[in-house]
């Protein structure tokens, strides 16, 4: 089957590190493995901050619309249109026009829709989003609250649900030899969301300081500098590590303790899982997607969202307690490893297509 990939955010080549596109990486990855062959249909990014910039770019995509017509009408055609993450600032205006004109299935995976959002000057761009939804041979989700807000909002749309998952064979090969005591946390520095856990990290490490605690941080940014003053006179117990590759993070985490990061509005964090995947127990809030990739009480601690207090003694909580911590940690990486693989969870999108859009392997 030759799969056409679009993700209207970001592409999966695009230069900046992100979870959203390690995740469409790892869509391809397994779509490649279920035996398709998957080529990024297009480079082009609709995402726009506002209604206006959104509206400006309605020549381009025309444009781009009649490039791809004119490349498959003398190369091979795709069989189906898999697109990642359509939502109201990047809606996928290529694949729903392109699938109805080839006659060929159209897919979303984390597709979302927000009806508030149609008060705030973004009617046209959801309505672009709820069409596609609509069309989609099926629509995977990959948390039950995201599957639950599609239901809510297109009761007729097609559905389906893919757990979370990462490619696990890096940490298949790490000699785990963990320092009880170091905290450890992968996370771009960037204003919002990040920043937001990054706070509130800070101000949870500054509760327990009569802890013997240190913090390993893997990740850069443009707010580098503030994320950093963040942690002002904690001088000697913080590590900056900067940037790094994925052997290299899988080999950190490996060396780790304990897994901390919030998750301030995250959608679930893929870096989670690896961190679970290399033996830490996590400990985050229970909030948004997060609940999809840490089992409360079982791989790690999930706190109320936005207690600071409670955030800070989940956390010394499992310092104190290294048997508990080290059971934990075990519990992870059988979790990860035995049920958040590349390699299951191409099976499970495989039977997805197979079963809701009659797509097979040719």
């Amino acid at each position: 089957m030759r799969v056409a990939f679009y993700a209207p955010m970001k592409s999966p080549n695009h230069p900046v590190p992100s979870g959203d596109r390690l995740m469409a990486r790892l869509l391809i990855r397994a779509l490649e493995l279920g035996g398709h062959k998957v080529d990024i249909a297009s480079e082009f990014r609709t995402h726009a901050s506002t209604p206006e910039a959104a509206a400006a770019v309605e020549p381009a995509i025309r444009a781009e619309l009649e490039r791809l017509r004119l490349t498959w009408k003398s190369a091979p055609r795709p069989e189906l249109w898999f697109c990642y993450h359509p939502y109201y600032k990047s809606p996928d205006p290529l694949g729903p026009a392109i699938s109805a004109e080839f006659s060929i299935p159209y897919v979303t995976a984390e597709a979302s829709y927000a009806a508030k959002r149609d008060r705030t000057g973004w009617a046209a761009s959801q309505k672009r989003v709820g069409e596609a939804i609509m069309q989609a041979a099926v629509n995977i989700s990959f948390t039950e609250r995201d599957q639950a807000g599609l239901a809510a909002a297109f009761p007729q749309a097609r559905l389906a649900g893919l757990k979370p998952f990462i490619d696990t064979a890096l940490f298949e090969k790490v000699s785990p030899a963990p320092d009880p005591r170091r905290l450890m946390t992968v996370a771009m520095m960037r204003a919002g969301d990040k920043m937001d856990s990054y706070v509130m990290l800070a101000k949870a490490l500054r509760l327990i300081e009569d802890r013997p605690w240190t913090l390993a941080v893997i990740g850069d940014g443009p707010m580098r500098q503030e994320v950093q003053g963040l942690f002002a006179g904690l001088a000697g117990r913080i590590e900056w590590l900067g940037e790094r590759n994925a052997v290299e993070i899988a080999e950190l985490l490996g060396h780790g303790g304990l897994y901390v990061w919030p998750g301030c509005g995250e959608a679930y964090g893929l870096a989670y899982l690896e961190a679970q995947a290399a033996g830490l127990p996590v400990v985050a809030q229970e909030t948004a997607g997060v609940p999809a990739v840490v089992e409360a009480g079982v791989t790690g601690l999930l706190t109320p969202d936005g207690d600071v207090t409670a955030y800070a003694e989940a956390v010394a909580a499992l310092l104190d307690d290294r048997q508990r911590r080290d059971a934990m940690g075990q519990a992870a990486g059988r979790f990860v490893l035995g049920q958040r693989s590349l390699v299951m969870a191409a099976q499970v999108l495989n039977g997805i297509l197979r079963d809701n859009a009659g797509i097979g392997v040719t």
